[in-house]
């Protein structure tokens, strides 16, 4: 079951936009809770990390849409946020709250589905992946979605995570072996970053949760093209 919070304070765009969800359950059979909330302070109140998915109108009289995603995203780094606007350029500023996209009202069926299976396939995508970490005198099991990057140090790596830091033995060419398949890439010749964690990009440098690192020129092409290949694919 798939959580879903609805925070618009137009009652009849919350009712249309529940009845999306029930559509896109009857469309993909994917089961979804809903619930609905007016404004952003309804929603921040006794906040919970427990949502999987928020849709947020951007213009809301009492606390706008983008301040309570600021909000939200201090309380929750995983939930998947999804403005409501009228305004394009609010996609823009959504990578500052790290927000997956979002639609344009008023808003049609197919653009919301679209937008609720992207959602979902981030969602997919992240299930838990463990990684069996030798370190010395024993072995560290590490959550891979907790992993912000990868450092290379000689004949060492540097683990950094939402859990702590720490050292290994090995290098970077392994890890990055280990996990092609993931959403991990080189954005220079040492780190190895997981794009899960990257809320934007400026000029050479690229923000991996609360760190800034450099893109080197010849992997800025590469880097880029798997960070929109990955945010475009909702996580592929």
């Amino acid at each position: 079951m798939i959580r879903v919070a609805i925070v618009e304070d137009e009652a009849a765009v919350r009712e249309q936009l529940a009845g999306y969800v029930q559509r896109c359950t009857r469309q993909y059979g994917t089961l979804f809770e809903v619930t609905m909330f007016t404004d952003g302070l309804e929603i921040l109140e006794e906040y919970r990390p427990v949502y999987d998915i928020i849709f947020l109108d951007v213009e809301m009289p009492q606390l706008d849409g983008m301040e309570t995603a600021r909000r939200i995203r201090a309380m929750d780094s995983e939930v998947q946020l999804i403005f409501i606007t009228n305004m394009a350029q609010y996609a823009i500023k959504g990578y500052a709250v790290g927000a997956l996209d979002y639609v344009l009202k008023p808003v049609p069926y197919f653009a919301f589905s679209q937008q609720l299976q992207k959602a979902v396939g981030q969602l997919t995508r992240r299930a838990r992946q463990y990684l069996a970490v030798p370190v010395d005198g024993g072995m560290r099991r590490v959550d891979a979605a907790e992993v912000y990057y990868i450092e290379s140090d000689g004949h060492r790596i540097n683990f950094y995570t939402e859990n702590g830091d720490f050292s290994a033995p090995g290098t970077l060419k392994t890890w990055e072996e280990k996990l092609e398949n993931s959403a991990f890439v080189r954005c220079n010749s040492g780190y190895l970053v997981n794009l899960a964690h990257v809320s934007g990009v400026q000029q050479n440098t690229v923000q991996v949760g609360p760190y800034e690192l450099q893109i080197s020129r010849p992997k800025r092409k590469a880097f880029l093209a798997a960070l929109a290949d990955y945010i475009g694919g909702g996580g592929a």
